[in-house]
Protein backbone atom coordinates (compact mmCIF):
# COMPACT_ATOMS: atom_id res chain seq x y z
CA UNK A 1 0.00 0.00 0.00
CA UNK A 2 1.53 3.17 -0.67
CA UNK A 3 1.68 5.94 1.95
CA UNK A 4 2.07 9.62 1.21
CA UNK A 5 3.32 12.04 3.67
CA UNK A 6 2.93 15.59 3.09
CA UNK A 7 5.87 17.57 3.86
CA UNK A 8 6.79 21.57 4.19
CA UNK A 9 10.62 22.06 2.23
CA UNK A 10 12.09 25.14 4.12
CA UNK A 11 15.66 26.11 4.76
CA UNK A 12 15.44 26.10 8.09
CA UNK A 13 13.06 23.72 9.19
CA UNK A 14 13.99 20.48 6.05
CA UNK A 15 16.27 19.20 7.79
CA UNK A 16 13.91 17.73 10.09
CA UNK A 17 11.61 16.55 7.89
CA UNK A 18 11.31 12.74 6.42
CA UNK A 19 9.80 10.83 4.28
CA UNK A 20 7.96 8.08 6.16
CA UNK A 21 8.53 5.68 3.47
CA UNK A 22 10.39 2.53 5.65
CA UNK A 23 12.72 1.90 2.44
CA UNK A 24 16.01 0.55 2.98
CA UNK A 25 18.47 3.38 3.25
CA UNK A 26 21.98 2.50 1.87
CA UNK A 27 25.26 3.74 3.35
CA UNK A 28 26.57 7.37 2.83
CA UNK A 29 29.01 6.71 -0.19
CA UNK A 30 32.94 7.39 1.11
CA UNK A 31 33.69 10.99 1.37
CA UNK A 32 35.84 12.60 -1.16
CA UNK A 33 37.89 15.10 1.01
CA UNK A 34 36.33 17.89 -1.22
CA UNK A 35 38.53 17.56 -4.44
CA UNK A 36 35.67 16.25 -6.65
CA UNK A 37 34.02 17.05 -9.71
CA UNK A 38 30.51 16.80 -10.70
CA UNK A 39 28.97 16.29 -13.74
CA UNK A 40 25.29 18.03 -14.72
CA UNK A 41 24.02 16.80 -18.59
CA UNK A 42 20.89 18.98 -19.23
CA UNK A 43 18.85 19.52 -22.26
CA UNK A 44 19.34 23.20 -24.06
CA UNK A 45 17.64 26.26 -23.70
CA UNK A 46 15.12 25.00 -26.30
CA UNK A 47 14.32 22.24 -25.33
CA UNK A 48 14.42 22.05 -21.03
CA UNK A 49 15.06 25.73 -19.77
CA UNK A 50 14.91 25.68 -16.62
CA UNK A 51 16.59 22.12 -16.04
CA UNK A 52 19.63 24.34 -17.54
CA UNK A 53 19.23 27.19 -15.28
CA UNK A 54 19.89 24.67 -12.48
CA UNK A 55 22.88 23.53 -13.49
CA UNK A 56 23.82 27.24 -14.12
CA UNK A 57 22.66 27.56 -10.50
CA UNK A 58 25.37 25.22 -9.46
CA UNK A 59 28.31 26.72 -11.37
CA UNK A 60 27.38 29.86 -9.92
CA UNK A 61 27.68 28.38 -6.37
CA UNK A 62 30.52 25.96 -6.83
CA UNK A 63 32.28 27.09 -9.94
CA UNK A 64 33.06 25.45 -13.45
CA UNK A 65 35.48 23.11 -13.96
CA UNK A 66 37.15 24.70 -16.42
CA UNK A 67 37.55 27.64 -14.26
CA UNK A 68 39.05 25.45 -11.02
CA UNK A 69 35.23 24.79 -9.69
CA UNK A 70 33.35 21.54 -9.46
CA UNK A 71 30.59 21.59 -11.92
CA UNK A 72 31.06 20.25 -15.46
CA UNK A 73 27.90 21.21 -17.13
CA UNK A 74 27.17 19.43 -20.88
CA UNK A 75 24.10 19.47 -23.19
CA UNK A 76 22.43 16.93 -25.17
CA UNK A 77 20.92 17.45 -28.65
CA UNK A 78 17.62 18.76 -29.45
CA UNK A 79 16.65 15.50 -31.00
CA UNK A 80 18.26 12.87 -29.14
CA UNK A 81 15.95 10.37 -30.44
CA UNK A 82 17.55 10.17 -33.77
CA UNK A 83 21.33 10.79 -31.98
CA UNK A 84 21.19 8.06 -29.64
CA UNK A 85 24.74 6.87 -29.84
CA UNK A 86 25.92 10.67 -29.10
CA UNK A 87 23.47 10.87 -26.07
CA UNK A 88 25.37 8.07 -24.40
CA UNK A 89 28.45 9.86 -25.57
CA UNK A 90 27.97 12.78 -23.70
CA UNK A 91 26.65 11.23 -20.59
CA UNK A 92 29.16 8.39 -20.24
CA UNK A 93 32.17 10.81 -21.26
CA UNK A 94 31.96 12.89 -18.09
CA UNK A 95 33.50 9.69 -16.24
CA UNK A 96 37.04 10.32 -18.45
CA UNK A 97 37.55 12.77 -16.01
CA UNK A 98 39.27 11.33 -12.81
CA UNK A 99 37.67 13.46 -10.42
CA UNK A 100 34.94 13.30 -11.50
CA UNK A 101 32.62 11.39 -8.82
CA UNK A 102 28.90 12.03 -9.53
CA UNK A 103 26.91 12.38 -12.94
CA UNK A 104 23.30 13.69 -12.80
CA UNK A 105 21.40 13.84 -15.61
CA UNK A 106 18.00 15.70 -16.00
CA UNK A 107 16.16 15.11 -17.44
CA UNK A 108 16.80 11.49 -18.12
CA UNK A 109 16.06 11.12 -21.17
CA UNK A 110 16.27 7.77 -23.64
CA UNK A 111 19.84 6.56 -23.44
CA UNK A 112 20.76 7.52 -19.86
CA UNK A 113 20.13 3.95 -18.77
CA UNK A 114 22.84 2.89 -21.19
CA UNK A 115 25.04 5.95 -20.49
CA UNK A 116 25.22 4.82 -17.12
CA UNK A 117 26.12 1.04 -17.56
CA UNK A 118 28.62 2.16 -19.60
CA UNK A 119 30.19 4.52 -16.81
CA UNK A 120 29.56 1.95 -13.96
CA UNK A 121 31.93 -0.59 -16.20
CA UNK A 122 34.40 1.58 -15.90
CA UNK A 123 33.96 4.05 -13.09
CA UNK A 124 31.97 2.21 -10.48
CA UNK A 125 33.34 4.93 -7.92
CA UNK A 126 30.95 6.79 -9.49
CA UNK A 127 27.07 7.72 -8.32
CA UNK A 128 24.66 7.67 -11.52
CA UNK A 129 21.66 9.93 -10.38
CA UNK A 130 18.72 10.20 -12.81
CA UNK A 131 16.38 13.29 -12.69
CA UNK A 132 12.99 12.60 -14.61
CA UNK A 133 13.48 9.80 -16.10
CA UNK A 134 11.93 8.87 -19.40
CA UNK A 135 12.44 5.13 -19.74
CA UNK A 136 10.67 2.61 -17.75
CA UNK A 137 10.99 2.40 -14.08
CA UNK A 138 12.60 -0.85 -13.93
CA UNK A 139 14.68 0.37 -16.53
CA UNK A 140 16.38 3.51 -14.86
CA UNK A 141 16.47 1.52 -11.54
CA UNK A 142 18.66 -1.15 -12.41
CA UNK A 143 21.60 1.55 -13.67
CA UNK A 144 20.98 4.70 -11.44
CA UNK A 145 22.05 4.76 -7.51
CA UNK A 146 19.38 7.31 -7.64
CA UNK A 147 15.88 8.12 -9.85
CA UNK A 148 13.94 11.33 -8.79
CA UNK A 149 10.66 11.57 -11.01
CA UNK A 150 7.39 13.60 -10.41
CA UNK A 151 4.34 11.75 -8.91
CA UNK A 152 3.12 10.88 -12.17
CA UNK A 153 0.41 8.65 -10.10
CA UNK A 154 -0.50 11.22 -7.81
CA UNK A 155 -0.66 14.56 -10.13
CA UNK A 156 -2.82 12.05 -12.77
CA UNK A 157 -5.73 12.42 -10.07
CA UNK A 158 -4.78 15.60 -8.75
CA UNK A 159 -4.77 17.48 -11.91
CA UNK A 160 -7.98 16.25 -12.92
CA UNK A 161 -9.58 17.07 -9.44
CA UNK A 162 -7.90 20.37 -9.68
CA UNK A 163 -9.72 21.37 -12.81
CA UNK A 164 -13.45 19.34 -11.65
CA UNK A 165 -12.98 22.32 -8.68
CA UNK A 166 -12.65 25.43 -11.03
CA UNK A 167 -15.52 24.03 -13.48
CA UNK A 168 -13.85 22.65 -15.92
CA UNK A 169 -16.29 19.73 -17.68
CA UNK A 170 -13.52 18.46 -20.10
CA UNK A 171 -9.97 17.59 -20.08
CA UNK A 172 -7.47 17.61 -23.26
CA UNK A 173 -4.31 15.75 -23.43
CA UNK A 174 -1.54 16.82 -25.87
CA UNK A 175 1.11 14.46 -26.59
CA UNK A 176 2.44 11.85 -29.40
CA UNK A 177 3.15 8.04 -29.66
CA UNK A 178 6.92 8.33 -28.44
CA UNK A 179 5.91 9.81 -24.59
CA UNK A 180 2.97 7.71 -24.85
CA UNK A 181 4.76 4.84 -24.99
CA UNK A 182 6.74 5.84 -21.76
CA UNK A 183 4.78 3.96 -18.95
CA UNK A 184 4.91 6.62 -16.39
CA UNK A 185 2.97 8.71 -19.31
CA UNK A 186 1.14 5.92 -20.04
CA UNK A 187 0.03 5.51 -16.66
CA UNK A 188 -0.96 8.64 -15.78
CA UNK A 189 -2.88 8.78 -18.82
CA UNK A 190 -5.13 5.99 -17.30
CA UNK A 191 -5.41 7.60 -14.36
CA UNK A 192 -6.19 10.74 -15.93
CA UNK A 193 -9.38 9.15 -17.83
CA UNK A 194 -10.62 7.31 -14.87
CA UNK A 195 -10.72 10.54 -12.67
CA UNK A 196 -12.35 12.31 -15.16
CA UNK A 197 -15.01 9.73 -15.21
CA UNK A 198 -15.80 9.93 -11.67
CA UNK A 199 -16.24 13.95 -11.87
CA UNK A 200 -18.72 13.49 -14.77
CA UNK A 201 -15.81 14.82 -17.01
CA UNK A 202 -15.00 14.32 -20.70
CA UNK A 203 -11.50 13.38 -21.25
CA UNK A 204 -9.84 13.73 -24.41
CA UNK A 205 -6.67 12.55 -26.10
CA UNK A 206 -5.24 15.03 -29.34
CA UNK A 207 -1.53 14.21 -31.10
CA UNK A 208 0.73 16.92 -31.67
CA UNK A 209 4.14 16.61 -33.63
CA UNK A 210 6.90 15.50 -31.57
CA UNK A 211 9.79 17.90 -31.35
CA UNK A 212 12.67 15.70 -31.93
CA UNK A 213 10.88 14.54 -35.56
CA UNK A 214 11.91 16.15 -38.41
CA UNK A 215 9.67 19.30 -38.21
CA UNK A 216 11.94 20.12 -34.75
CA UNK A 217 10.64 22.18 -32.57
CA UNK A 218 9.67 25.44 -34.77
CA UNK A 219 7.13 22.95 -36.53
CA UNK A 220 5.41 21.27 -33.17
CA UNK A 221 5.46 25.28 -31.83
CA UNK A 222 3.55 26.23 -35.04
CA UNK A 223 0.71 23.10 -34.88
CA UNK A 224 0.06 24.59 -31.51
CA UNK A 225 -0.72 27.78 -32.30
CA UNK A 226 -2.72 26.92 -35.07
CA UNK A 227 -4.54 24.16 -33.20
CA UNK A 228 -6.08 25.97 -30.16
CA UNK A 229 -8.38 27.75 -31.51
CA UNK A 230 -10.19 24.61 -33.10
CA UNK A 231 -9.58 22.97 -29.82
CA UNK A 232 -11.28 25.56 -28.44
CA UNK A 233 -14.63 25.74 -30.74
CA UNK A 234 -15.09 22.34 -30.48
CA UNK A 235 -14.09 21.68 -26.69
CA UNK A 236 -15.29 25.22 -25.55
CA UNK A 237 -13.98 27.43 -23.12
CA UNK A 238 -14.41 25.33 -20.18
CA UNK A 239 -11.40 22.84 -21.11
CA UNK A 240 -8.53 22.57 -19.38
CA UNK A 241 -5.72 21.46 -21.34
CA UNK A 242 -2.44 19.21 -20.69
CA UNK A 243 0.43 18.73 -22.73
CA UNK A 244 3.38 16.40 -22.12
CA UNK A 245 6.22 18.29 -24.41
CA UNK A 246 8.04 21.29 -22.83
CA UNK A 247 8.35 23.06 -26.15
CA UNK A 248 4.11 22.44 -26.38
CA UNK A 249 3.23 24.75 -23.78
CA UNK A 250 4.41 28.10 -24.24
CA UNK A 251 2.01 28.57 -27.94
CA UNK A 252 -0.72 26.24 -26.39
CA UNK A 253 -0.17 29.19 -23.10
CA UNK A 254 -0.51 31.85 -25.44
CA UNK A 255 -3.39 30.81 -27.27
CA UNK A 256 -5.50 29.78 -24.32
CA UNK A 257 -4.76 33.52 -23.18
CA UNK A 258 -6.13 34.71 -26.22
CA UNK A 259 -9.08 32.30 -26.77
CA UNK A 260 -10.14 30.66 -23.38
CA UNK A 261 -9.56 27.92 -21.74
CA UNK A 262 -7.55 26.25 -18.84
CA UNK A 263 -4.35 25.14 -17.91
CA UNK A 264 -4.01 23.83 -14.47
CA UNK A 265 -0.02 23.20 -14.75
CA UNK A 266 2.76 21.84 -17.01
CA UNK A 267 4.10 18.17 -17.25
CA UNK A 268 7.16 19.92 -15.57
CA UNK A 269 5.92 23.20 -13.68
CA UNK A 270 7.29 26.07 -13.08
CA UNK A 271 6.44 29.96 -13.67
CA UNK A 272 9.19 29.92 -16.00
CA UNK A 273 7.94 26.85 -18.41
CA UNK A 274 6.19 28.63 -21.38
CA UNK A 275 5.12 31.73 -18.61
CA UNK A 276 7.82 34.27 -19.97
CA UNK A 277 7.20 33.79 -23.57
CA UNK A 278 3.39 33.26 -23.77
CA UNK A 279 3.00 36.52 -21.56
CA UNK A 280 5.89 38.68 -24.00
CA UNK A 281 7.73 39.67 -20.13
CA UNK A 282 11.09 39.54 -19.49
CA UNK A 283 12.30 38.05 -16.05
CA UNK A 284 16.05 38.78 -16.88
CA UNK A 285 15.84 40.95 -13.47
CA UNK A 286 14.55 38.54 -11.27
CA UNK A 287 16.47 35.78 -12.19
CA UNK A 288 16.77 33.02 -9.62
CA UNK A 289 14.34 34.66 -7.46
CA UNK A 290 11.09 32.08 -7.90
CA UNK A 291 9.15 34.57 -5.32
CA UNK A 292 9.56 37.42 -7.71
CA UNK A 293 9.30 35.40 -10.93
CA UNK A 294 6.04 34.10 -9.62
CA UNK A 295 4.48 37.59 -8.63
CA UNK A 296 5.63 39.27 -12.02
CA UNK A 297 3.93 35.85 -14.07
CA UNK A 298 1.28 36.11 -11.85
CA UNK A 299 0.40 39.89 -12.27
CA UNK A 300 0.90 39.43 -16.10
CA UNK A 301 -1.57 36.36 -16.25
CA UNK A 302 -4.63 38.32 -14.13
CA UNK A 303 -4.33 41.70 -16.25
CA UNK A 304 -4.57 39.60 -19.60
CA UNK A 305 -7.56 37.88 -17.68
CA UNK A 306 -6.54 35.14 -16.57
CA UNK A 307 -7.04 34.70 -12.80
CA UNK A 308 -8.36 31.00 -11.69
CA UNK A 309 -7.07 29.72 -15.21
CA UNK A 310 -3.92 29.08 -15.38
CA UNK A 311 -1.66 27.61 -12.61
CA UNK A 312 1.94 26.35 -12.21
CA UNK A 313 4.17 25.51 -9.07
CA UNK A 314 5.44 28.22 -7.21
CA UNK A 315 9.12 27.13 -7.51
CA UNK A 316 10.30 25.39 -10.80
CA UNK A 317 10.82 21.53 -10.70
CA UNK A 318 13.13 21.02 -13.78
CA UNK A 319 15.38 24.01 -11.97
CA UNK A 320 14.81 22.58 -8.25
CA UNK A 321 15.78 18.51 -9.77
CA UNK A 322 19.20 19.47 -11.08
CA UNK A 323 20.07 22.08 -8.34
CA UNK A 324 18.49 19.72 -5.76
CA UNK A 325 20.51 16.55 -7.11
CA UNK A 326 23.38 18.46 -7.69
CA UNK A 327 23.99 19.77 -4.00
CA UNK A 328 22.77 16.04 -2.77
CA UNK A 329 25.51 14.67 -4.53
CA UNK A 330 28.26 17.04 -3.07
CA UNK A 331 26.65 16.74 0.49
CA UNK A 332 26.86 12.56 -0.24
CA UNK A 333 30.61 12.90 -1.22
CA UNK A 334 31.11 15.49 1.63
CA UNK A 335 30.39 12.83 3.77
CA UNK A 336 27.09 14.93 5.19
CA UNK A 337 24.17 13.29 3.62
CA UNK A 338 23.34 9.88 2.63
CA UNK A 339 22.34 9.16 -0.63
CA UNK A 340 19.17 7.01 -0.23
CA UNK A 341 18.14 8.75 2.82
CA UNK A 342 15.28 10.45 1.92
CA UNK A 343 15.07 13.59 5.12
CA UNK A 344 19.13 14.40 3.10
CA UNK A 345 17.41 14.75 -0.51
CA UNK A 346 14.77 16.75 0.78
CA UNK A 347 17.60 18.60 2.47
CA UNK A 348 19.02 19.90 -0.52
CA UNK A 349 15.87 20.30 -2.46
CA UNK A 350 14.53 22.59 0.67
CA UNK A 351 17.99 24.75 -0.19
CA UNK A 352 16.18 25.73 -3.69
CA UNK A 353 12.26 25.50 -2.41
CA UNK A 354 12.33 27.49 0.65
CA UNK A 355 8.48 27.41 2.57
CA UNK A 356 7.52 25.09 -0.79
CA UNK A 357 4.85 22.22 0.02
CA UNK A 358 5.65 18.99 -1.39
CA UNK A 359 3.64 15.30 -0.94
CA UNK A 360 6.00 12.33 -1.93
CA UNK A 361 6.72 8.53 -1.53
CA UNK A 362 8.65 6.08 -3.16
CA UNK A 363 7.88 4.11 -6.49
CA UNK A 364 5.45 0.88 -6.16
CA UNK A 365 5.77 -1.07 -8.85
CA UNK A 366 1.95 -1.83 -10.10
CA UNK A 367 2.40 -5.16 -11.12
CA UNK A 368 4.14 -6.75 -8.35
CA UNK A 369 3.45 -4.18 -5.44
CA UNK A 370 7.36 -4.31 -5.01
CA UNK A 371 8.65 -0.61 -3.44
CA UNK A 372 11.77 0.36 -4.87
CA UNK A 373 14.49 1.46 -2.67
CA UNK A 374 16.10 4.14 -5.17
CA UNK A 375 13.46 5.60 -7.14
CA UNK A 376 11.28 8.52 -5.87
CA UNK A 377 8.23 10.69 -6.45
CA UNK A 378 7.59 14.03 -5.54
CA UNK A 379 4.92 16.55 -6.32
CA UNK A 380 4.63 20.38 -5.19
CA UNK A 381 1.40 22.07 -4.13
CA UNK A 382 -0.67 23.80 -7.64
CA UNK A 383 -0.75 27.56 -7.38
CA UNK A 384 -3.17 28.87 -9.85
CA UNK A 385 -2.45 32.61 -10.75
CA UNK A 386 -5.10 34.92 -9.37
CA UNK A 387 -6.29 32.39 -6.82
CA UNK A 388 -3.70 31.05 -4.78
CA UNK A 389 -2.75 27.51 -3.61
CA UNK A 390 -5.37 24.72 -4.04
CA UNK A 391 -3.95 22.81 -1.01
CA UNK A 392 -3.19 19.28 -3.63
CA UNK A 393 -0.35 18.76 -1.01
CA UNK A 394 -2.43 18.20 2.26
CA UNK A 395 -4.80 15.93 -0.26
CA UNK A 396 -4.74 11.97 0.12
CA UNK A 397 -5.32 10.48 -2.94
CA UNK A 398 -7.84 7.39 -2.96
CA UNK A 399 -5.97 3.99 -3.18
CA UNK A 400 -7.98 2.63 -6.06
CA UNK A 401 -6.03 5.01 -8.25
CA UNK A 402 -2.83 3.19 -7.47
CA UNK A 403 -3.62 0.32 -8.84
CA UNK A 404 -4.30 1.96 -12.31
CA UNK A 405 -2.25 0.66 -14.85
Amino acid sequence: MKKSLALVLCVLLVSGVLFAQGAQEAPAAAPAAGDFHIGIVTGTVSQSEDDLRGAERLMEEYGSVNDGGKIQHVTYPDNFMDEAETTISVISGLADDPKMKAIIVNQAIPGTTEAFRRIKERRPDILTIAGEAHEDPGVIQSAADLAVNNDFVARGYLIIRTAHELGCDTFVHISFPRHLSYETMSRRVAIMRATCEEFGMKFVMETAPDPTSDVGVAGAQQYILEKVPAWIETYGQNAAFFCTNDAHTEPLLKQLMTYGGYFIEADLPSPLMGYPGALGIDLSSEAGDFKAILAKVEASVVAKGGAGRFGTWAYSYGYTTTAGLGQHAINVLNGESELLKLSDLMKAYGKYTPGAKWNGSFYTDVNTGVRARNHVLIYQDTYMMGKGYMGNADLIVPEKYFAIK
